[in-house]
């Protein structure tokens, strides 16, 4: 829920709506990640207009993780689909550089189940998870997602070549 607290590394972690005072720190998180073009499907010559603009996309709930006054990550919680789809939940989450592996994607993901269940809907699906982002895959699983499908050589990593993109899955 929104204002939730958690404990990173002796500083609390609180998660809120994000407001355009945090565009200039989500950018600053999302364009090296972006630039590296090894976890997202998105164009990385982006402007910071176009991808801010599609970071809070109609339809996308933004929120920011912040520590001591400083964004550490963000994520959007949207519906997966229209229709009837719409009761499957969707997210992108972005840690910042500095703050990867210190369990603050972790703490976004719970706040956005939680979220997800607040808003009424009944699973979350993620549609294209990078393979060699196996970070993510882990924590995704240890969150209770399944793989439920595999996309052989759906992402052109940089360095990898092509490689496979999977499906995860879970229920609210």
């Amino acid at each position: 829920m929104p204002g939730e607290q958690a404990t990173l590394l002796q500083l609390p972690l609180t998660i809120v709506p994000a407001g355009t005072e945090h565009e200039d720190a989500i950018w600053s998180a999302l364009e090296p990640v972006l630039r590296a073009a090894e976890v997202y499907a998105l164009p990385r010559d982006w402007s910071r207009a176009e991808a801010l603009a599609y970071w809070s996309s109609p339809g996308h709930e933004v929120f920011v993780a912040l520590a001591g006054g400083e964004l550490l990550g963000t994520y959007y919680l949207r519906a997966n689909q229209q229709g009837g789809g719409a009761h499957v939940a969707n997210a992108g989450y972005l840690t910042a550089p500095a703050a990867s592996g210190k369990g603050v994607a972790r703490a976004m993901c719970a706040h956005s189940l939680e979220r997800g269940r607040a808003r009424g809907f009944r699973a979350m699906q993620f549609n294209f998870v990078v393979a060699t982002n196996e970070p993510a895959v882990h924590l995704w699983q240890a969150m209770g997602f399944s793989i439920v499908g595999r996309l052989p050589g759906a992402f052109a990593h940089p360095a990898h070549g092509d490689v496979d993109a999977l499906v995860m899955y879970r229920a609210l």
